[in-house]
């Protein structure tokens, strides 16, 4: 079969980065859209500790996924996928008329519609690592770099989309009296929630309408149902010496062609114990990159970045977030394939978050409060760390590829297992024992 044409190329990975765009666009709109409206629903700010809850108990539908499996051995990827789609886009549809709705529970208004919405949100939004990363054991690993820039825009848009609404506008008026600061002017936002979850939803139907173009312009995919060790679509550059950098790169763990030339391969139980060991490395890795950048850290970005002020809020979320897509690129051009550099890069990444950590339990009178050194130092502290987070991800994710599915289906149940423990770690002592103190807007506790 004739090598594609680079429009071909290029039209498969923006595809497949508008796949990736529809794995939590859905929460993560959720998330920035609680100042809204947590004005408007009856349980205020203590929302976000139910909403936490709430996306840890998505993470069942892991098991509906491995019912999935042994019900429908070798069916594939398609039917889960179109249904988690079919999820995020109607619970996303729904929320935009709905939100608003509360009904009695106990004797107390709740907002059900949005939990419950949330709820079949964060089902389909956690579903989703275990369902897309096995489909693209399929590709070629380049094309799993685009999943992930697509997933760093499922957290990116939602932020901007946010901005421009207007979300967390306001000012401090000066007391008439002597001067100070009086209490905060909140600005209305440029338009209301409802708005900001249709144009969600539009962001999700196109995801859902990438996937179908993606089974359209790959014809073959759907007759591969099994997990091979390496890419089975003509999609490499042509040319025998691409082809061949383009094998080594989806083996990354394995012994390169050129080195078993003349050998008939068989089994060899030191090659794969030392594979195995590498791919329990890379998991483990995985899971500690995701326990840190979607658990432990967002829970304190706000206490971190809030006595700086709230452009060094909104500046540490937007860029932070823009921060993975870049990272994404990154890896598309260099990709480390050493395990001691990933380490390496994962200690710096540590080195990062330790500095925001202390931030955030030295808030609301964190150090170089109210200077522009203090601005630049914790926003630079947020890019750089989740984008070396964010590069590690891809890294470890892209020499898991050798594996074939089910090593990208153990990517992406690292992925969850990971985020849950992250998340579950910061909820006591957030919600529950407030360890971390947060800073009121126009107030100074740090003044003399």
């Amino acid at each position: 079969m004739a090598a594609p044409t680079l429009g071909h190329l290029v039209l498969t990975h923006l595809l497949v980065a508008l796949l990736g765009m529809g794995s939590w666009a859905a929460v993560n709109g959720i998330w920035v859209e609680l100042p809204v409206v947590v004005k408007h629903l009856p349980e205020g700010w203590s929302l976000p500790s139910y909403l936490s809850v709430v996306v840890a108990l998505g993470n069942l539908g892991l098991l509906v996924v491995t019912l999935w499996r042994r019900l429908a051995p070798g069916k594939g990827e398609r039917v889960p996928i179109q249904v988690v789609q079919v999820l995020s886009v109607v619970g996303t549809a729904l929320l935009a008329p709905l939100w608003h709705h509360v009904a009695p529970v106990a004797g107390q208004l709740h907002s059900v519609a949005f939990l419950t919405l949330a709820l079949v949100l964060a089902l389909a939004c956690c579903t989703s690592n275990v369902t897309f990363l096995p489909f693209l054991s399929h590709l070629p690993p380049p094309f799993l770099r685009s999943f992930f820039l697509g997933q760093g825009l499922s957290a990116l848009l939602p932020c901007v989309l946010a901005l421009v609404q207007g979300v967390g506008r306001l000012e401090c008026s000066p007391a008439p009296t002597n001067g100070t600061s009086g209490p905060p002017l909140n600005f209305p936002e440029r338009f209301p929630a409802s708005t900001f979850y249709w144009a969600l939803t539009a962001l999700l139907v196109t995801s859902a309408a990438a996937f179908q173009g993606l089974l359209l312009l790959l014809p073959s995919l759907p007759s591969v149902t099994t997990g091979g060790a390496g890419p089975e679509l003509p999609l490499g550059s042509p040319g025998a010496e691409e082809e061949e950098k383009e094998e080594e790169e989806a083996l990354p763990l394995q012994e390169p062609p050129s080195q078993a030339a003349g050998t008939i391969p068989g089994p060899d139980p030191e090659a794969h114990q030392l594979f195995s060991a590498h791919g329990a490395f890379l998991l483990g890795l995985l899971a500690i990159t995701s326990a840190l950048t979607n658990g432990v850290l967002p829970a304190v970005q706000s206490f971190s970045c809030l006595p700086y002020g709230r452009l060094a809020y909104h500046l540490a979320v937007v860029l932070g977030s823009a921060a993975n897509p870049l990272a994404c690129f990154l890896a598309m051009g260099v990709l480390c394939r050493s395990l001691a550099g990933l380490v390496g890069l994962s200690l710096l990444g540590m080195l990062f978050g330790a500095y925001l950590m202390v931030l955030a339990i030295l808030s609301p009178c964190p150090p170089l409060v109210g200077t522009t050194a203090g601005v630049v130092l914790v926003v630079l502290s947020w890019v750089l760390c989740l984008c070396v987070f964010s590069y590690v991800k891809v890294a470890a994710s892209s020499l898991l590829h050798g594996g074939g599915r089910p090593a990208l289906l153990a990517a992406g149940v690292a992925i969850q297992m990971g985020s849950l423990l992250g998340a579950g770690t910061m909820f006591p002592p957030t919600s529950i024992y407030h360890v971390f103190q947060s800073r009121k807007d126009c107030v100074d506790p740090c003044g003399p």
